[in-house]
């Protein structure tokens, strides 16, 4: 067994123990009730494309609260008069949704695009979120002394609710709906995935939000925000170590029901190896990996191919539809 099988045959059998709170089970199950009936607010307005071939709307719905989160919403022009699936998509940490052209591929598929902010980071979305307390520099640590008041959670609640709004647009088919995204999306994926029942397929690049403990004791990424917040409140390590244990995907991988794939980087420091394994070794869903033994945290043109292979497999669909 040379290095690199040594290594991955080490990342295969690693299994940590969960840190879940007691009451994991009960809160999702109360959060999810509070939000089931919030209405989405939702809005969609007609922008002009770069490319002839698709239709741009420029989307604001409401999630956690009144803050209106903003979205791409685009549509393949030649698949007008039916019903496409729809990729949801989520973007990297202090990034945003970006331009409409970026997502061009799954348009060239024939499949809708829904590709959302992130409150309060690079994009068109504020963050009307309280803070009760002061924040490290970035997001995270906001509120992250309340489980039912912290960034995580109004995350969390934002991203259901988008695949929510997906799901009622006449030109989705909502049985052929995908939540995909790197890094922070990825583990934003995962995350939904295991909240919600209305996504078929997720897919997950280097996914952070797993093994969080480990994270924040290890990670160059934004769980540095968080180890910052406890440098200077060490009193609060357990009080933040519980508020994370209840967005952990190393606790939440067996909610996930439906088919997964990952990718991870052996080079990766910021969602380290071990914290994806951990996660992904307690999924018991029907579930894939692709290790990159010489890749950090960056997302080769491969992973890419890999996503909508993957997509196209499990959604039985063609690549591309020929006809107008």
């Amino acid at each position: 067994m040379n290095a690199i099988q040594s290594r991955l045959a080490a990342l295969d059998a690693y299994k940590p123990e969960p840190y879940a709170p007691d009451d994991l089970d009960s809160f999702w199950r109360y959060t999810l009730d509070e939000f089931a009936d919030k209405p989405l607010n939702g809005t969609r307005t007609l922008a002009e494309p770069l490319f002839p071939w698709m239709d741009v709307y420029d989307v604001r719905y409401e999630g956690f609260d009144d803050t209106p989160i903003a979205g791409w919403f685009l549509l393949p022009r030649m698949e007008r008069g039916r019903q496409v699936p729809c990729i949801v998509t989520y973007h990297g940490y202090t990034g945003g949704r970006g331009y409409p052209e970026r997502y061009a591929h799954w348009l060239l598929m024939g499949y809708a695009v829904f590709a959302v902010d992130v409150r309060g980071q690079k994009g068109h979305t504020g963050n009307r979120l309280a803070s009760p307390h002061g924040m490290a520099k970035g997001w995270v640590s906001q509120g992250i002394l309340d489980k039912t008041g912290s960034y995580y959670r109004a995350v969390a609640i934002d991203s259901v609710k988008a695949v929510e709004w997906a799901a009622m647009q006449p030109e989705v088919d909502p049985g052929r709906i995908v939540v995909e995204g790197a890094s922070q999306g990825g583990g934003i994926a995962l995350l939904t995935a295991a909240l919600s029942g209305k996504p078929k397929l997720a897919v997950a690049g280097v996914p952070n939000l797993c093994h969080m403990d480990f994270g924040i004791l290890n990670s160059t990424g934004s769980l540095t925000e968080l180890a910052d917040f406890v440098n200077e409140f060490p009193d609060k390590l357990d009080a933040v170590l519980h508020t994370l244990g209840y967005f952990d995907l190393l606790n939440l991988a067996p909610r996930i029901r439906i088919p997964v794939l990952v990718t991870v980087g052996l080079k990766d420091t910021v969602c380290m190896p071990e914290t994806i394994y951990a996660a992904y070794n307690r999924m018991t869903c029907d579930k894939e990996i692709y290790p990159f033994p010489f890749m950090g945290h960056e997302h080769a043109g491969s992973r890419v191919r890999l996503t909508i292979d993957f997509v196209r497999r499990k959604l039985g669909e063609a690549a591309v539809h020929t006809d107008a």
